[in-house]
C-alpha cells in the first residue's frame, strides 16, 4: 500500500512539474534592433496572461547622463518614468504552446501602442506581429 501511494505521489509530482513548465515565449529576448532586451513572463496580476518589461538597454542613459525615460509617451504625466522596468507587452492570452494573441505592445520609441501577436518559431526565435488599423509589421527577436 505504501509503495502504491509513493508511486502515485511521484507520478503526480512529475505531471505537476510538466504543467508548471514555462511556455517557450517566456524568457529574455533581444529585440530586432539589438538595442534592448525584454523579459517576458506571466503578468504579475494575471498569471494566465503574458507581459514583458524592458530589462536592458544598450544605451540606458541619455546625453545628460540620466536614465532614459518614456519621453514619447502620449500622456505627459508618464514621460518621466524610466524605460528600464517599463511594461511594454501586456495582456496576451495563450492560443497554443509558444503562441499568444490578444495583447498590446507599446513602442517607447514612437509612443504608440499596437495590437499584437507573439509566436515562437521552430528555430527558437520570437516573431512579434504588431498592427495599427490594417498596417502590420513583424519583428524577429532572439534569445537574450
Amino acid at each position: 500500500m505504501r509503495r502504491a501511494v509513493a508511486v502515485t505521489a511521484a507520478a503526480l509530482s512529475l505531471t505537476g512539474g510538466a504543467a508548471l513548465a514555462a511556455d517557450p515565449a517566456e524568457g529574455l529576448w533581444l529585440v530586432q534592433d539589438k538595442d534592448a532586451k525584454v523579459r517576458i513572463a506571466p503578468c504579475p496580476d494575471q498569471a494566465a496572461q503574458l507581459c514583458g518589461e524592458i530589462a536592458w538597454l544598450r544605451a540606458p542613459t541619455g546625453a545628460d547622463g540620466k536614465p532614459k525615460t518614456d519621453a514619447h509617451n502620449p500622456d505627459p504625466a508618464l514621460r518621466s518614468r524610466p524605460l528600464i522596468g517599463l511594461t511594454m507587452i501586456r495582456g496576451f492570452h495563450a492560443v497554443g504552446p509558444g503562441r499568444w494573441e490578444g495583447g498590446k505592445i507599446y513602442d517607447p520609441k514612437s509612443g504608440k501602442t499596437y495590437a499584437s501577436k507573439l509566436r515562437v518559431t521552430q528555430d527558437g526565435a520570437l516573431k512579434v506581429d504588431g498592427c495599427v488599423l490594417m498596417i502590420c509589421k513583424t519583428q524577429t527577436w532572439t534569445r537574450g
